[in-house]
C-alpha cells in the first residue's frame, strides 16, 4: 500500500489532473441544461467544476498525509476512506455551486445526486485509482536520503531514510541509531528529540526520550517493550496505543 501514500507535491499532479478530467467533463458532456447557456457562461461552470475537484482532492491529500503521519502505516480501509471522503465533500460543495447565482440549477438534492454524482463516481472512480496508483511515476522521485543537521555546521548525518531505525534523547544531544552495510551504528548529534520529530514526521514517538521509523518495527518483546532492527526499546504507557496499529 505504499504507493497508494504519496507525497504532497503527487497529489498536486493528481488534483490538476482530476480538475483538468471535470473541466472536460462538465464542458463537454454538459450534465445539465437549465435555460440559456451560451459557450462563454459553460466556460465559467466548467472551471468552477474543475477548481472544486482539485480543492477537495487536496484537502484529501492532506488528510492522508495526516493519517499517515500519526500511524506510520496505509491500509485498503484507510484508502477507501480517501474515495468516501472526497465524494462526500464534492457532492456537498458541488451542489452548493449547482444552486449559486451563476448555475441557477433546479434539482433537488436527491435528483442533482442520481443524474450528475452517481455518473460521476462511475467515471471518475476507475481514474482516480490509476493516477493514484501509479503517481508516482508521474513525478520523479528524489534519492531515499535524509539529512539530520545539528547545532554545528559540522554537526551533521546524510543517510538512507530507510536505514534510519531511532533516534533517543542524550541530554544535550540526540543519538540516531541507524544501518549502515547492515551494521548497526549511532551518532551524537547536538540537537532535541522535539526538533528531530518536527524535521522528519514520519517518526513516531514511543517512549518521551525515543522516536522510531516504523518500518523497523518487528514485534512486541513483552508489555513494555518493543524489538527493532537490531535492537530494543521501551514504550511508554501514553504512546502504547498508537504501536498497537503497527
Amino acid at each position: 500500500m505504499k504507493n497508494l501514500n504519496p507525497p504532497i507535491k503527487h497529489h498536486l499532479v493528481i488534483a490538476a489532473l482530476i480538475g483538468a478530467w471535470s473541466f472536460l467533463f462538465t464542458f463537454f458532456s454538459r450534465p445539465f441544461e437549465h435555460g440559456t447557456m451560451d459557450l462563454e457562461k459553460w466556460i465559467l461552470v466548467s472551471v468552477g467544476y474543475s477548481v472544486i475537484a482539485s480543492v477537495v482532492y487536496l484537502m484529501v491529500g492532506f488528510y492522508q498525509k495526516a493519517i499517515y503521519a500519526k500511524t506510520g502505516r496505509w491500509s485498503v480501509p484507510l484508502e477507501l476512506s480517501v474515495y468516501g471522503i472526497f465524494y462526500i465533500l464534492y457532492t456537498v460543495i458541488s451542489y452548493g455551486y449547482y444552486k449559486s447565482d451563476l448555475i441557477k440549477g433546479n434539482y433537488t438534492f436527491p435528483m442533482y445526486f442520481k443524474e450528475i454524482i452517481v455518473n460521476v463516481i462511475l467515471i471518475l472512480t476507475p481514474l482516480l485509482f490509476l493516477v493514484r496508483r501509479y503517481s508516482l511515476k508521474l513525478v520523479p522521485v528524489k534519492p531515499d536520503t535524509i539529512t539530520i543537521k545539528g547545532e554545528n555546521k559540522t554537526d551533521i548525518l546524510k543517510i538512507k531514510k530507510s536505514d534510519l531505525i531511532c533516534v533517543s534523547n542524550a541530554h544535550n544531544y540526540v543519538e540516531v541509531f541507524f544501518l549502515d552495510q547492515d551494521t548497526l551504528k549511532s551518532k551524537l548529534i547536538r540537537s532535541s528529540l522535539k526538533k528531530i520529530q518536527s524535521d522528519f514526521d514520519f517518526l513516531l514517538q514511543v517512549h518521551r526520550s525515543h522516536l522510531i521509523n516504523p518500518v523497523h518495527f518487528k514485534s512486541w518483546k513483552d508489555t513494555s517493550t518493543i524489538v527493532l532492527t537490531q535492537m530494543e526499546l521501551p514504550v511508554s504507557k501514553n504512546y502504547k496505543n498508537r504501536l498497537l496499529t503497527l
